[in-house]
């Protein structure tokens, strides 16, 4: 027997199963930020703001024979 809390907590005003929209959302595919973080891996363009590189690190690593 289903309790009426579980019910009210369930669905939304309008009838959607916030449940069942939660499972498709896991099987739909990347989020928006998991692409972000796809094209920032591959270089895209305009993902500066969006990377988590050390830009000083690889300017070491670059002109190292300098050093």
């Amino acid at each position: 027997m289903t309790d009426r809390n579980e019910i009210d907590t369930r669905f939304t005003v309008a009838g959607t199963d916030i449940e069942e929209v939660k499972r498709k959302n896991a099987e739909s595919g990347l989020s928006y930020k998991e692409v972000l973080e796809q094209l920032v891996k591959t270089g895209g363009y305009g993902t500066k703001a969006y990377s988590d590189t050390n830009v000083e690190q690889v300017k070491k690593e670059i002109h190292k024979h300098l050093h």
